[in-house]
């Protein structure tokens, strides 16, 4: 059996917790969303960057409510949390012209989920090749875009809806 790393992921996983209790409350609690990388707060949900991305334009989908199970937040909030969704892809489309998108969610650590008490859907854009050597054995991740401009792009993309 052939194993393939992703070494780069190594720093997120070991790296220092800098943030007492959960991340995502922690980052929606505080009202610096450039900097916390929140790129739109809806009622029950907001939407972030991947601090730690696949791919540029890595999005997820955040319940304000603390819940590790996907069954635990309220009609609004899982209604909310697919139409945020929705948008998220259409902008990623729009924005990044993908030739796919990973839409998904991960419940529980055994299942991969980074941040397991507090569910999250991902939403990244994909393309032919964007999984290569540099990232599985080289430790580098291309990344054509840096997350400040992702941001800011993201952002506006979002405002022109609301």
């Amino acid at each position: 059996m052939d194993h393939l790393w992703s070494p780069w992921r190594y720093k997120y996983l070991t790296g220092e917790r800098t943030r007492e209790g959960c991340v995502f409350c922690g980052l929606a609690a505080e009202q610096t969303d450039e900097q916390n990388l929140i790129v739109h707060r809806g009622t029950h949900n907001f939407v972030i960057l991947n601090r730690f991305p696949y791919t540029s334009g890595h999005l997820m989908v955040v319940p304000f409510a603390h819940a590790s199970q996907l069954n635990a937040i309220d009609e609004a909030a899982a209604f909310e949390m697919m139409q945020l969704t929705r948008e998220a892809e259409g902008h990623l489309r729009s924005l990044y012209r993908p030739d796919g998108l990973n839409i998904g969610m991960n419940l529980g650590e055994s299942a991969g989920a980074g941040i397991a008490g507090h569910i999250h859907m991902h939403v990244l854009p994909r393309w032919f090749g964007d999984s290569n050597f540099m990232t599985t054995v080289g430790e580098t991740r291309m990344l054509p875009e840096e997350l400040s401009v992702s941001w800011q792009r993201l952002r506006a993309a979002f405002l022109t809806i609301a």
